[in-house]
């Protein structure tokens, strides 16, 4: 076993945190007497101790991994002081002027502070180092977090479609200079807070979580501003309730995208982004290899991959170098952080364990 990066040996003793298994692992529950096994670690932060049996079906990485953007806990901060002022604000003056526009708008930006929350912690988490009992680290609480903020912002829009449907039955005289003013703020904080999470956003499910967030609300806010000042003009006070509904409408198009995502990551699906039977092909046709079994790909984190391959190789152990140089192609052509490969010498017939799971009755 080595580390490529630092050719690093640790020992698994007395639990302490391991960063490599030992030659002969049953890697997917098979016997391998005569195997060798490698299990090489990529991530620069995180990803260390892998110590746990292969015995998956299809997993799945996220279909770009890069490391996590640096500098987001000052995002974080930022973002939930401003949204949680502007939910003061939103409901007080929401009160005040019976809008349901701007009281929804309100409840929106509260369930934002507390996907802004979630993501935040998923994000530090994902920096903390694995330890005995999580040997991959915490990285998974990312796609966690994913997913529990697209859950979030749909329960937020049936909230704002159950008040705004009650205000088209119950119609209520709007102060729509106030529900302009109070929303333009909205809009200039969201819209804030959106750009703050600009930057990492292509690369990370849980920012791209949070950027979807904060620009969903600058969306609400300006439409809800608009609403307000055609009231102004014409009194027509069924137009707030209206342009609630055209922004939820919106706002789930939008957030369709993440919580199909966040599912797939968190079930262990392989993302149209990562092309398995490229590695696949990759792997079978490096120098010695006659076959390729138990190859799964799977994500540790919404930045971060793992992958782990028997290669069968009848001529044997081709050298640490030589699996060096595979794992780091896998890291740096397929984006798999964390790579395990076990060379078999093809002596005996091996099965994926998951080949032989029952079947559902």
């Amino acid at each position: 076993m080595h580390e490529d990066d630092h050719a690093e040996h640790a020992c698994d003793r007395s639990g302490q945190q391991h960063d490599h298994e030992a030659h002969g692992h049953d890697h997917s529950g098979h016997e391998h007497g005569s195997g060798a096994h490698a299990d090489h670690q990529h991530s620069s932060h995180s990803h260390r101790g892998h110590s746990h049996g292969h015995g998956h079906g299809s997993h799945a990485g996220h279909h770009h991994a890069h490391a996590p953007v640096a500098g987001h806990g000052r995002a974080f901060a930022l973002a939930v002081i401003l949204n949680i002022s502007i939910v003061v604000v939103q409901a007080i003056y929401g009160v005040l002027a019976h809008s349901t526009a701007l009281l929804a708008d309100a409840g929106h930006n509260l369930s934002d502070v507390l996907g802004l929350l979630l993501a935040w912690g998923a994000a530090w988490l994902a920096t903390r180092r694995p330890s005995g009992h999580y040997t991959f680290g915490y990285g998974s609480s990312s796609i966690l977090a994913s997913l529990a903020n697209a859950a979030l912002l749909l329960f937020a829009c049936g909230v704002i479609v159950a008040e705004a449907i009650g205000r088209l039955i119950n119609p209520a005289p709007v102060a729509g200079l106030a529900v302009f003013v109070v929303a333009a703020i909205g809009v200039v904080v969201n819209g804030i807070s959106a750009w703050l999470f600009m930057r990492g956003q292509k690369d990370d499910l849980n920012i791209r979580g949070a950027f979807l967030h904060m620009a969903a609300d600058a969306g609400i806010s300006a439409a809800v501003a608009v609403s307000g000042l055609v009231i102004v003009y014409t009194n027509w006070t069924w137009l707030d309730p209206v342009m609630s509904l055209l922004v939820v409408a919106v706002v789930v198009v939008g957030t369709w995208g993440l919580l199909r995502n966040s599912v797939r990551l968190a079930l262990d699906a392989v993302p149209p982004g990562v092309d398995l039977q490229g590695i696949r092909d990759y792997l079978e046709n490096q120098p010695g290899v006659i076959d390729v079994h138990d190859l799964h790909v799977w994500a540790l984190s919404t930045t971060g991959n793992a992958l782990s391959a028997h290669l069968v190789m009848p001529a044997g152990h081709p050298g640490d170098e030589s699996i060096d140089g595979i794992v780091a192609m896998l890291r740096e052509r397929f984006s798999m952080q964390h790579a395990t490969l076990q060379v078999d010498l093809g002596t005996t017939e091996h099965r994926c364990a998951m080949d032989h799971l029952p079947r559902a009755h």
